[in-house]
């Protein structure tokens, strides 16, 4: 081969319609995450983006009809997981702790569609 993959550019989920303003609460306000700019050619689709990282998008698409995804998700690493969980407990998001993996720090939570997401202390 004379290829080879080098990075993920960005994770979609999927979200119902009309749907972009729960969205830009829940990852925006709620997660932290910076709204970008969608291309003017993608506009009239719907949806919002996010940046995660320094080069890495969150894009968050609408699909009709929606169904979320409860076993595929992302899975995001962040610092300080402990402080991640007292803001989403005062914001009143759920988690669930996963211990199956030995010395893996992880949660997962839901968006407000109802799609999985698995995030990881560093």
């Amino acid at each position: 081969m004379n290829f080879s993959f080098i990075k993920i550019d960005h994770i979609q989920l999927a979200a119902p319609a009309g749907s972009e303003d729960q969205a830009r609460h829940f990852f925006s306000t709620i997660l932290g995450l910076t709204e970008i700019e969608k291309p003017a050619a993608l506009k009239k689709r719907g949806g919002v983006w996010f940046q995660l990282g320094a080069q890495q998008q969150l894009h968050i698409g609408i699909e009709d009809p929606f169904s979320p995804a409860k076993k595929a998700h992302p899975a995001f690493v962040v610092h300080n997981l402990n402080s991640l969980k007292d803001h989403l407990q005062t914001h009143h998001v759920p988690y669930k702790e996963d211990t199956l993996i030995p010395n893996v720090d992880r949660i997962y939570i839901e968006d407000p569609f109802g799609n999985r997401i698995e995030i990881i202390g560093e």
